[in-house]
């Protein structure tokens, strides 16, 4: 489908941020009001045109939308190829959302290098928004390594603690990763141009690329892991996590929460847009192994927050267990499992992103984050408790609010894999309510016996105002979820269909033996273009 609206709608989306860095430019560095106003009014144009993706969106069509292609380098088959379907227009309204509020509750925390602080934020916006959009491995791999040039300044620079050191752990974890990737990237280059398993050319374009037909050994094997070390450092999964503490704890803020919200997403966006169709054989083959690193992510990362005496560390781990939930229910390798995987990326966006905006409005006031220096504060910021109080359940997934829906779909999709993981996923709940709960406690009620927190101020109109649609979209999707899993369903479908074809039958995810198939043979892909109809009809090798 290509653009219904007559310009390139998706470039302008992702651009918006980047012309917003040059227009800072031109205003005097200590004009910090019109540095600050600028920039959100720049975000909420971006957002406000995001928007427009919505009622131009054909929520039945599996294909891409909104397409925009340009020969760039013809030469080495490089495109700009932008394109999105129903998981990417979600993750890319949810980046357009919490960058503006991100921006928002910046205002009275950023006092230094202020017109650095909101360039870095709008080009790590750009950043973020160009991932999501792009459909040519080379593109994408540019976009992806953009980022980590303003996560490492908003974190060395307008960071605390050990800030420079959990910046450094911050890149060269990710380019670690990255660079393996960069070597799959390329091995699909150079086999895509054999006749044999591909289309005879040398091109990065993703879709061209699905089409490929690559044996199990040794091609998807280990194309598949150079791109899992690249996606899981990312999410982060068990044993991957380390750098994520130290880097939530001492970014700023708006660091966290965009790091929460959208850049972690970027890892679990990258196993459902391209490990899972261009390696379905790979990906059927390490099921075991992939909802093994969840489930010990899901458990451990609960354990460990039970231990954590400083809040936002608390949260921190907490996005290990949660992204365990995501990793789970994706390679449940059925619709209800992939679609609340989906949904518990922009669920875990939104619950995450509003509890590190919640620490950060206690910082301002204490310059702490140590659990034992609060106790009883619903006395003194009521409106502060009830927030911090629906955040938590949101967190915990309290039936009624969005948490619930990703989680049930997850352990739906789960139990019909294997029982026993989806037993083992539950007690992650239970310990999640566990540790949230025993935060809300200390920090909310008993007497108010510290001396420092007896003339805190509540939350003000600007904190309010930036909680409020995060507290909507909490609501809205515990309620009513039909609108976002409408959205992702035919996108959901599309990519099952090309990674186990066979769920229909068997209600559980394909070995490669039941798949009918030796391990060197080659997977059926859905054919580009294919309906929701045909994939109904689609059987497994050996099926009846």
């Amino acid at each position: 489908m290509t653009n219904v609206y007559g310009f390139p709608i998706l470039s302008l989306i992702a651009y918006i941020p980047l012309i917003g860095c040059f227009i800072l430019l031109f205003i005097k560095k200590d004009n910090h009001k019109s540095i600050m106003y600028t920039a959100f009014g720049i975000s909420i144009v971006d957002m406000l045109i995001s928007f427009l993706l919505l009622p131009g969106f054909e929520s039945s069509n599996i294909n891409m939308q909104f397409i925009e292609k340009a020969s760039w380098i013809p030469s080495l088959g490089v495109e700009y190829f932008f394109g999105i379907d129903g998981i990417s227009i979600l993750l890319i309204l949810m980046t357009t959302i919490l960058s503006a509020i991100a921006i928002l509750s910046s205002f009275t925390a950023i006092h230094e290098r202020v017109k650095e602080y909101y360039v870095s934020i709008l080009f790590l916006e750009t950043g973020m928004l160009g991932v999501f959009m792009s459909m040519d491995l080379f593109l994408f791999y540019i976009f992806w390594e953009v980022m980590l040039v303003p996560m490492y300044f908003l974190i060395g620079i307008w960071g605390g603690g050990r800030r420079l050191y959990s910046a450094i752990k911050f890149f060269l974890y990710t380019l670690f990763g990255s660079l393996f990737m960069l070597l799959g990237i390329l091995a699909l280059y150079f086999l895509n141009s054999n006749p044999a398993y591909g289309t005879g050319e040398f091109t990065f374009n993703l879709v061209e690329l699905y089409k490929m037909r690559l044996p199990l050994m040794p091609f998807q094997f280990w194309i598949f892991l150079a791109f899992f070390l690249g996606f899981a450092i990312k999410v982060p999964m068990f044993p991957f996590h380390t750098w994520l503490p130290d880097a939530h704890t001492d970014a700023p803020t708006a660091g966290s929460v965009l790091l929460a919200g959208i850049l972690l997403k970027m890892g679990t966006y990258g196993f459902i847009r391209f490990s899972l169709p261009l390696f379905p054989l790979a990906s059927m083959y390490f099921v075991p192994f992939m909802a093994a690193l969840a489930i010990i992510g899901i458990v451990y990362g609960a354990l460990v927050c039970l231990a954590q005496k400083d809040v936002k560390r608390l949260i921190a781990y907490s996005s290990v267990s949660h992204l365990g939930f995501v990793m789970l229910g994706m390679f449940a390798l059925n619709p209800q499992g992939i679609t609340g995987s989906v949904l518990q990326m922009v669920n875990h966006g939104i619950s995450t992103g509003a509890l590190f905006l919640i620490v950060g409005i206690i910082y301002e006031r204490r310059h702490t984050r140590l659990i034992a220096d609060f106790g009883g504060l619903s006395n003194r910021m009521p409106v502060f408790a009830t927030i911090f109080a629906i955040t938590m359940f949101s967190s915990i997934g309290l039936p009624g609010l969005n948490g619930f829906v990703g989680e049930f779909l997850i352990l739906v999709g789960a139990f019909q894999y294997n029982k026993i993981y989806a037993a083992i996923a539950v007690l992650g709940i239970i310990l999640g309510a566990a540790y949230m709960l025993w935060l809300y406690q200390r920090m909310m009620f008993g007497t108010l016996d510290n001396p420092e927190n007896k003339n805190l101020p509540d939350m003000n109109r600007r904190e309010i105002a930036y909680m409020i649609p995060l507290l909507i979209f909490m609501f809205w999707i515990g309620i009513y979820p039909k609108p976002f899993i409408k959205i992702m369903e035919p996108a959901v479908l599309n990519i099952v269909q090309k990674v186990n074809p066979g769920w229909n039958q068997k209600n559980k995810t394909m070995t490669i033996e039941e798949a009918g198939m030796r391990k060197g043979d080659a997977m059926p892909l859905v054919p580009a273009g294919s309906s929701t109809e045909e994939h109904q009809e689609l059987k497994p090798h050996g099926g009846e």
